[in-house]
């Protein structure tokens, strides 16, 4: 392996404009895996008016950032991102290409790691180097996540999606990496964006510190209106387990779970969900867990760091009122 390591991360602007907050965690990841290879980093930017965020990328240590500007850019399309992904990639030897494992992240990766003839490796939990410090080991959840796998990538490319919270955020510094202009696509896409409606959903799971998380025990809407209530005392966000979301209690955007949302909050409260396999995955790398259930043998008391054992209906409303006096 070369001694000198290109270690690219593609960037994603969010719906407020600035840089995803995964995105500046990839930069702080990507830095130091650079760092400890003794290579480079770069970054890789689409979007439309997205000039200044360039120049951010560039202050949070990208030696050269690639940037496509163009209207066309403006709505995530996998086509007209593919088509410029590729491309630069064809032309530039980046060995590692890391990208959030996001929506975005997890469409183009694929496509853009069997088209490259690279390996892949989706959903890290961590990025470290082997003993010998030569080629990166990818971390990643198992078995419904109840172990980890470390993998190591054989071919000459490596392409990773990472989960949010595995990085840190970098100090901006002066801004002396190159931005570079590609090209707009030229193709025209094969699926076009007719239009687009926002959903409000308050404190979005991704991001917050803070998730309370309800099951079926909860009973219907009523029991995650309390959990509203308890979120809202903590900033946080409320999330479920997959039988709530297919009885209609809580929207589909609240799943969290191997085919729901993958959350890493500082604090997670699991309310009245046992702890399936299925589950956890999308919630074990949170920081602390505190869990409620009436039931003494749930799996989830196994994964927790505190737990409650009662119906939620008579510990829940009490937690909530001494919180309160606590954020007053």
């Amino acid at each position: 392996m070369p001694n000198c390591e290109k270690v690219l991360v593609f960037a994603e602007v969010a719906e407020d404009g600035n840089l995803s907050k995964l995105t500046l965690e990839l930069m702080g990841l990507g830095g130091r895996l650079a760092s400890e290879l003794d290579g480079e980093l770069d970054a890789v930017l689409l979007g439309d008016g997205i000039e200044t965020r360039a120049d951010e990328l560039a202050s949070l240590g990208a030696c050269s950032v690639y940037v496509a500007d163009d209207p066309s850019l403006g709505e995530y399309n996998p086509d007209t991102y593919f088509e410029v992904l590729q491309k630069l990639l064809q032309e530039k030897k980046a060995l590692t290409v890391l990208a959030g494992h996001t929506p975005a992240g997890q469409d183009l990766m694929p496509r853009l790691a069997f088209m490259l003839g690279a390996g892949l490796v989706t959903d890290c939990v961590g990025i470290r180097l082997d003993p010998k410090g030569h080629e990166p080991v990818f971390i990643k959840p198992i078995f419904g996540g109840n172990a980890l796998a470390s993998l190591v990538v054989k071919t000459p490319r490596r392409f990773a999606t990472v989960r949010a919270r595995v990085g840190t955020v970098p100090e901006a510094g002066s801004s002396g990496g190159e931005v570079i202009a590609l090209d707009a696509p030229s193709d025209e896409p094969r699926v076009k964006v007719l239009a687009r409606e926002k959903e409000d959903r308050g404190v979005q799971l991704e991001d917050s510190r803070v998730v309370v998380a309800g099951g079926r025990g909860m009973g219907g809407v009523e029991g995650f209106n309390a959990l509203e209530e308890l979120a809202g005392v903590l900033g946080g966000a409320v999330g479920a387990s997959r039988p709530p979301c297919d009885s209609g209690w809580v929207p589909s955007t609240a799943q969290v779970g191997i085919t729901g949302k993958i959350v890493a909050p500082d604090l997670y409260i699991a309310v009245a969900i046992s702890g399936s396999s299925q589950h956890l995955s999308g919630m074990s790398e949170s920081g602390k867990i505190v869990a409620i259930n009436q039931d003494p043998e749930a799996y989830i008391f196994k994964v927790a760091d505190f737990g409650v054992t009662g119906d939620w209906k008579r510990v829940l409303p009490a937690f909530t009122e001494s919180l309160k006096k606590h954020v007053e």
